[in-house]
């Protein structure tokens, strides 16, 4: 009874804790999109490249999609036709260039493609890349017609999480049971508040999963604290194991036993050194730290994720 109504107590403490925050910048909380820029887009010079990835990363971040893309599933790209390439009859001669440029939105991984929308800009210079490089200038980040092509992605976006929240869930149980708990909650955690529905439900989904990781590494940290102590009851041998149990999270199922042994230790340490043992357990967390940690868990997972994502846009054009 005790455990359920903790579940029911860290859900609403979540839900509570995102009201809270709602303001701020949290890319765990919303959709955001990465910005890719495709190697096969046709004669487009190396230098450019980074030019249009930024165009891209601030067409998304004035839209309300923008951020450190926490999952980095959805993306925003283009792709640039070369309408028009004339020398201009000029002292020097210049490279004009008119470019198609058109943006799409869709999920980079599964290659489905969401939402598009074409532009067309002008640019002229001393050499072919010069002239690229300056059409490429002249792409508007705040046009107005942008609203509605993320709109759209984002409405999309929404309906993926929504129509694939049961296979998340249940992928991140599979998870659990073979122990990769972290990509666990990293899957859970990377559906955005905005899908509602989904979000609720995959929140429902993380306490247990937290719960399933926290007594798992109990077991193991209470058994090699108990080796250390068994071999070799000593300050030093008493110190090691005082970083092992004081790591130890105090709703997980074994922490009576890490109680237990730790008051033994203590006293042991009284007796061999007359003082007190510096080492304490930690205390039930507050809803507030629980939420912490299983977002601290997401986060850091996700930082040890491969930096480059090899998308797929086969058919986008």
């Amino acid at each position: 009874m005790k455990s359920i109504i903790l579940s029911i107590l860290i859900v609403i403490g979540y839900n509570t804790y995102a009201q809270n925050n709602a303001g701020k910048s949290d890319d765990m909380a919303r959709i955001t999109l990465a910005a890719f820029v495709p190697q096969q887009i046709d004669k487009m010079p190396e230098a450019a490249r980074s030019m249009l990835s930024n165009k891209l990363s601030q067409i998304v971040t004035q839209n309300g999609m923008g951020g450190s893309a926490f999952n980095q599933r959805f993306i925003i790209t283009a792709n640039i036709n070369l309408l028009t390439k004339d020398i201009t009859p000029t002292s020097p001669p210049m490279h004009a260039y008119t470019l198609e440029i058109t943006l799409y939105i869709g999920d980079g991984i599964d290659g489905t493609k969401f939402a598009s929308t074409s532009t067309t800009v002008k640019g002229v210079g001393e050499t072919e890349t010069k002239a690229y490089i300056s059409a490429l200038k002249n792409l508007k980040t705040n046009d107005p017609n942008y609203q509605s092509f993320i709109e759209t992605g984002k409405t999309k976006i929404v309906q993926y999480y929504n129509s694939k929240c049961d296979f998340i869930i249940k992928e991140a149980q599979t998870l659990a049971t073979q122990n990769k708990f972290d990509a666990a909650i990293y899957n859970l955690l990377a559906v955005p508040e905005v899908c509602k529905a989904c979000y609720d439900k995959c929140m429902d989904a993380i306490a247990p999963i937290y719960k399933q990781q926290i007594d798992r590494e109990c077991k193991m940290k209470l058994s090699d604290a108990n080796n250390i102590w068994s071999a070799n009851q000593t300050v030093d041998a008493a110190n090691q194991v005082g970083e092992i149990l004081s790591s130890i999270e105090p709703g997980a199922s074994c922490f009576g036993e890490v109680k237990a042994l730790s008051t033994k230790i203590e006293k042991r340490v009284l007796e061999l050194d007359k003082r007190e043992w510096n080492y304490k357990l930690k205390t039930q967390a507050q809803v507030s730290e629980a939420i912490k940690a299983y977002r601290d868990i997401g986060v850091a997972y996700g930082n040890n994720q491969p930096k480059t994502v090899n998308y797929n846009v086969i058919g986008w054009w």
